[in-house]
């Protein structure tokens, strides 16, 4: 199922499992999330919340709205990616990003910040796309990918009214300038991230950036000449 695919995509280039599918924690229902989340507009939405007081237990449901999945179905962004699905692709990896990376630090007991987790759904959605793109043209270099995804993209009017505008500007920023450097090395070895023309050295320092606390993530981007 496309989630579980896109799961198990940026598991495998990222070198991360969880214990459980994304599906397990789908809602496709406003009804079914908790009370405060019932009136939300976004296609797209990770509820996280501690059950009780001093626990240790993170409870996740992933909203996606039922619609969009109705047009991935059609459009199946794994087989062919393209300017007709795009949006509905990067609508869907964000929220399975943001599971698979809230779940697998919470098993290391790390903490998480916003901007930490929407940095790296800016990042995997740049690797991801990548990915999909080479497979799919392997003849093509996709460097249309960083100028779709980070210069030409907006920041939802919604987001924006409920005070969050700030912090995805500010996801969006970083994200781009570690993108730009992984798109150099990508350029100069035409690796494919997937299969056996993976460049080793561009998954490696991405296994490495997946793995940095939040800080020094930051502190490595703003390194990046």
């Amino acid at each position: 199922m496309l989630l579980s695919r896109l799961q198990n995509l940026i598991g495998g280039i990222y070198d991360v499992s969880i214990a459980h599918d994304v599906y397990d924690f789908l809602v496709t229902d406003r009804r079914r999330l908790p009370a405060g989340a019932r009136g939300g507009t976004a296609e797209e939405e990770l509820i996280v919340a501690q059950p009780e007081e001093g626990s240790d237990e993170v409870a996740l449901s992933l909203y996606l709205d039922p619609a969009l999945l109705r047009r991935l179905t059609r459009a199946d962004p794994l087989e062919h990616l393209h300017g007709g699905n795009v949006a509905d692709w990067c609508t869907a990896l964000e929220g399975v990003s943001h599971f698979l990376y809230l779940a697998w630090n919470a098993s290391h007991d790390k903490p998480v910040s916003l901007l930490e987790l929407e940095m790296q759904a800016e990042v995997d959605k740049y690797v991801v796309g990548y990915s999909l793109l080479r497979r799919q043209f392997p003849q093509h270099f996709p460097a249309e990918l960083r100028r779709l995804l980070f210069e030409r993209s907006q920041v939802d009017p919604r987001a924006a009214a409920a005070g969050r505008g700030q912090l995805y500007h500010e996801a969006s920023r970083y994200a781009d300038k570690f993108c730009a450097r992984l798109e150099r090395l990508l350029a100069r070895s035409r690796a494919a991230l997937n299969g056996a023309a993976a460049d080793e050295p561009v998954l490696a320092e991405l296994r490495r950036f997946y793995r940095l606390t939040h800080a020094r993530k930051r502190a490595l981007i703003e390194g990046i000449a």
